[in-house]
């Protein structure tokens, strides 16, 4: 089979030897024409990753991805043994036209949370007005996980990563994949998430600022005996939710656990229920919803019998019945914060790692109200 010719990107300096894929006159990579492929497969298989030239040259992910995307800010020994690299080793250019330039990954847990939605929408909004892309990789149960997901953008020619809410959130877990991640130079800052061992950029509402606004609210109703149901405390946040819920004075018995979902919720507020507690904090609004169809399932009625307040401030809460008391995660400001950040980053300046806390708000509705005896 004839192998048609290939030209650079540019199209302007000839054709090059099938095996090259550098122009050595303008720098850019060949062009395949969808006719040199067959079979479904490119005819240089297997495939090379990024972090495969990475490897054998001695540079990291980050600075080989600018060298593909013609960025700034290489020096010219190291962009001309990059090159060579990528020519060495059949390095595969699949876009042509320049349509993963500028690209960011972005990591959440799922999007079945509508927060977590809030959450990729905002930063389709903010990477847009920096003039970058987006691509959404969803971790949920029982599909990729972070950890492959980043196997995958490993020999992808991205930017940058924001990872929110993700694997750096749990403490009994391990990240070494964001370590390896960060050490190999690729631009990554973090959302509701920390880890002390990962020297990244964190962005995180304060958890104890929400307790200490939701339990000073009930009790001013005149509420003291109070419940928090949260998600696993082996998750960050909720873990800082229980600390701050334990320093205002309330009980450990008045904590349940169990996961961030309506049931959760509704599971959690039954014992809250049976324990004879008047109020209950949420660690979501999701559970927050699923602790009123308890109430409901019961008799009773919000706020009349109990009180009821969220987390998150979810997009629907002010129209559910009662309208759902909440506090307001800071979305827009969280995300703005984190592509600053990247950005910076990317152009050689990353932050200190540190974790930058922000304000929430309590957002006061109708599901919290005066204590009545039960």
């Amino acid at each position: 089979m004839e192998v048609p010719a290939t030209t650079c990107r540019t199209g302007a300096h000839g054709t090059l030897p099938f095996i090259a894929t550098i122009c050595k006159v303008c720098k850019t990579g060949r062009n395949i024409p969808h006719s040199a492929r067959w079979r479904g497969e490119d005819v240089l298989t297997p495939r090379v990753k990024l972090a495969d030239v990475a490897k054998v040259v001695g540079v990291s992910t980050a600075t080989v991805s600018r060298v593909v995307n013609g960025k700034p800010g290489v020096a010219e020994a190291t962009r001309t043994a990059v090159l060579a690299g990528l020519e060495t080793l059949g390095y595969r250019i699949d876009d042509p036209q320049g349509t993963h330039e500028g690209l960011i990954a972005v990591m959440v847990p799922e999007l079945g949370n509508p927060t977590f939605g809030s959450f990729a929408n905002e930063l389709v909004i903010q990477l847009a007005a920096a003039d970058r892309r987006m691509v959404l990789c969803t971790s949920g149960p029982g599909g990729t996980s972070e950890d492959q997901y980043l196997d995958l953008l490993a020999g992808v020619a991205v930017d940058g990563l924001i990872s929110v809410s993700g694997t750096a959130a749990d403490t009994l877990g391990t990240n070494d994949h964001y370590q390896r991640l960060l050490a190999g130079g690729m631009p990554t800052v973090f959302i509701n998430a920390y880890d002390a061992t990962i020297p990244g950029a964190f962005f995180n509402t304060s958890d104890a600022e929400a307790i200490s606004q939701s339990v000073g609210h009930l009790r001013r109703y005149g509420h003291t005996r109070i419940g928090l149901a949260l998600g696993q405390q082996r998750y960050l946040p909720a873990q800082r939710k229980a600390e701050a819920f334990l320093a205002l004075g309330l009980p450990a018995e008045s904590i349940v656990s169990t996961i961030f979902s309506i049931e959760g919720g509704q599971a959690a507020a039954s014992r809250l229920l049976d324990a004879g507690h008047t109020a209950i904090v949420c660690g979501s609004d999701v559970m927050a919803l699923g602790a009123i169809r308890e109430v409901r399932s019961r008799g009773l009625e919000v706020p009349d019998d109990i009180s009821i307040v969220g987390y998150d401030d979810s997009a629907l809460m002010p129209f559910t019945s009662p309208a759902l008391t909440t506090v307001r995660q800071p979305i827009a400001a969280l995300c703005q914060a984190a592509v600053e950040a990247l950005l910076s980053a990317m152009a050689g300046a990353p932050a200190d790692p540190a974790e930058i806390l922000f304000h929430p708000d309590l957002i006061i509705r109708r599901s919290t109200g005066p204590v009545h005896d039960r």
